[in-house]
């Protein structure tokens, strides 16, 4: 027996199962953010991302100080069909809110390849070896 479960509605086929996925878009406006990180060098190479990924208390002090437009160029993707200005619009965190992380980079593409977002995995993918160049 198939579950089926529908969220923005896409649905995905995974081990027998129908499980709701959300679809993505490239989020050009964090992967231009990204850009400038590793040009002007607030990055941090080496880091345990599941230490430093922000959690919700820390994006919602970032908020309080930061416009919803700064918070986004921390993510490299779109939710499809969430509303603007909201948290669930913003995916693929690559940064502490203050600094790339190279290892935010690959979690972004391990997850977007994992779950066959191709358009942000890609992003990801260039924008680390934007960063492995830029310090090699």
């Amino acid at each position: 027996m198939d579950l089926a479960l529908i969220t923005f509605g896409v649905t995905e086929h995974v081990r027998g199962y129908e499980e709701a996925m959300a679809s993505y878009t490239v989020n050009r406006r964090g992967v231009a953010q990204a850009r400038k990180l590793i040009k002007a060098k607030p990055y941090v190479l080496n880091s345990d991302w599941g230490d430093v990924q922000p959690k919700a208390a820390d994006e919602n002090a970032f908020l309080k100080e930061h416009s919803w437009q700064e918070y986004a160029g921390w993510f490299l993707g779109l939710t499809e069909g969430a509303a603007d200005e909201t948290k669930a619009r913003y995916a693929f965190v690559y940064g502490d809110l203050r600094r790339l992380h190279r290892s935010g980079l690959i979690a972004c593409l391990y997850r977007a390849a994992e779950w066959r977002h191709k358009e942000v995995e890609r992003a990801a993918y260039k924008l680390l070896q934007e960063l492995d160049a830029a310090t090699s």
